[in-house]
């Protein structure tokens, strides 16, 4: 009797939600595969797109895994471990987010049979850890590395992988062109590949063949006051100075009082913010500029001023516009005229001002300080050309890494049916319950290439039949052909890929894995009430001065 007059032992706020045990593990895994349902389409040339409409209307069509994850929206605690391994592999290699995240939902799908019967989660943890480390090894084993002595075998790679990158995006039927001004771009940068040196602005009309490379800095005109078109548009070798400074009269931000007692004290304050701006723009004559970019606005006596001894100028230029150009001409940008000496201004070879479809940009070329570049994307739809951005992001990222890292691997589902086969051949000799995972993990890897034939609707277990046979017999390199609805040596038909892609894709989906492997219970705390004061009765609602009472 006494165990039952025992008080109850409340730990949590009332309304907590908390689920533990084998069914919470279960739940997450199935949260985390109709993620996989969503996006697993996307894979390869001929993946589908997705069009995305958010909670304020806006369209997003696209097939990269990283973008389409972010759009989704997911709520669900344990799922969001997918969206973050995609942002991941999107910051680090630009490439492969949908396969990253296929892998990760495929391994758990694989062992969740083993969750069922009983097997404990840390086991399978080092297990998948242990066939990480043998796959990443072999990786390691496999992987080519192209000599970059030659520089032009180098740049033959460099197309190669920016072509495959490229090979299941909207632009995959222009991708030739579009691999050559990826690889130019990179090129043209120094050693550390800095990717905000390179500049991608998009200008709508004409067609992706119009998209051209600009070897140089180039932004959109900004608007301008009259007088502008009497200013020259072209400079060989000119002065470049940038601002922080306003040059135009404004009115008081702020409730500004001035006493006067009569019309010449009141002449003598409008005379003075006249001399102001004069000053300030006889200073930037003086030092010999011949182009004027500020931040903050220039205004119409500024630009007839500038006008009347053949300067260039342009009022609110963007930030990020503004740093590149301070990164490609050199200088420095400054809060004031008072000292404006040459160390702090810039120069380029050739400044000019050029229409590009319906916009006029101001492109700046052969800068000396540092070596930069911008890509411009001509398109129809906005959509589109969104979409060409992502593209060229992604291929630029892979093609920095190959420049970094110059050992690549064949694409096409090869890399891992090969890597499927080793570790199916090496779990035969490893003892007790990692035997019996690691051959999951093996099977989990064919995802690949089986999505790859699903998408482009082929008969994925005739052709996976075909890769076993062919791996076996030491085809290392054999992958889907979707041209051919066929295998293929697809190393030899240039499908690369860089090694380190590959590499980060198994450890990322490896890691995902065991974070959520690793949670056996799920705590979520109810929500709260609204922030705002609780609504007041009749009853209790008092008088107001001077009001009368109510009568009962």
């Amino acid at each position: 009797m006494a165990s039952l007059m025992q008080p109850q032992i409340i730990l949590l706020k009332d309304g907590t939600d908390t689920s533990q045990g084998k069914p919470q593990l279960i739940s997450n895994i199935n949260a985390c595969q109709l993620i996989a349902d969503a996006i697993q389409t996307t894979l390869g040339p001929r993946g589908m797109d997705k069009l995305i409409v958010d909670s304020t209307g806006r369209t997003t069509i696209s097939n990269d895994g990283a973008t389409i994850m972010k759009r989704l929206e997911i709520v669900h605690p344990a799922a969001k471990t997918l969206v973050d391994i995609a942002q991941s592999q999107d910051a680090e290699v630009g490439d492969g987010t949908t396969t990253v995240v296929l892998l990760a939902t495929e391994f758990l799908k694989q062992i969740k049979l083993f969750i069922e019967d009983g097997v404990h989660p840390r086991i399978i943890i080092k297990s998948l850890r242990r066939g990480a480390e043998i796959a990443l090894k072999k990786i390691q084993d496999m992987a080519v590395h192209v000599k970059s002595d030659d520089a032009s075998e180098q740049r033959k790679l460099l197309e190669k992988c920016a072509m495959t990158a490229m090979s299941s995006k909207l632009i995959s039927s222009q991708k030739g062109f579009f691999a050559k001004i990826v690889v130019d771009a990179v090129t043209m940068l120094d050693d550390l590949l800095p990717l905000d040196m390179i500049g991608i602005k998009k200008v709508a009309g004409g067609g992706l063949q119009d998209s051209r490379l600009v070897a140089g800095v180039a932004f959109k005109k900004t608007f301008s006051y009259a007088g502008f078109e009497m200013q020259p548009k072209r400079y060989q070798h000119p002065k470049i100075v940038l601002l922080n400074v306003e040059l135009e009269l404004k009115a008081e931000k702020e409730n500004a009082e001035i006493r006067i007692d009569n019309v010449k004290e009141y002449q003598a304050v409008v005379d003075a913010e006249w001399k102001i701006l004069y000053d300030k723009l006889e200073r930037i004559v003086e030092c010999g500029a011949k182009v004027v970019l500020s931040k903050l606005p220039i205004g119409d006596v500024a630009t007839q001023y500038f006008a009347d001894r053949d300067i260039f100028c342009a009022g609110r230029v963007q930030e990020e516009d503004m740093k590149r150009t301070l990164k490609a001409c050199g200088g420095s940008i400054q809060t004031s005229v008072q000292d404006l000496k040459d160390e702090i201004l810039g120069t380029c070879e050739l400044f000019v001002e050029e229409q590009i479809g319906g916009d006029r940009y101001n492109i700046f070329t052969g800068c000396s300080k540092a070596k930069t570049c911008t890509i411009i994307v001509r398109g129809g739809a906005q959509q589109f050309m969104e979409e060409t951005e992502r593209s060229l992001h992604d291929a630029i990222m892979i093609v920095r890494r190959a420049m970094k890292n110059d050992s690549v691997v064949a694409g096409g589902g090869a890399i891992e049916m090969e890597l499927s086969r080793y570790l199916r051949d090496c779990s035969r000799s490893i003892y007790g319950k990692e035997q019996l995972i690691i051959g999951a993990m093996a099977m989990a890897l064919e995802i690949i290439p089986r999505q790859l034939c699903d998408n482009a609707g082929f008969d994925a277990t005739n052709v996976l039949n075909k890769l076993r046979q062919k791996h076996a017999e030491g085809g290392t390199w054999f992958g889907v052909d979707i041209n051919r609805e066929d295998i293929a040596d697809n190393f030899e038909a240039c499908v690369w890929e860089p090694a380190i892609m590959k590499n980060n894709a198994i450890t990322a989906a490896i890691e995902a894995a065991c974070l959520i492997l690793s949670v056996d219970e799920t705590i979520k705390s109810p929500k709260s009430a609204s922030d705002g004061p609780p609504p007041i009765s009749r009853d209790m609602a008092g008088r107001g001065r001077g009001r009368p009472a109510r009568p009962h």
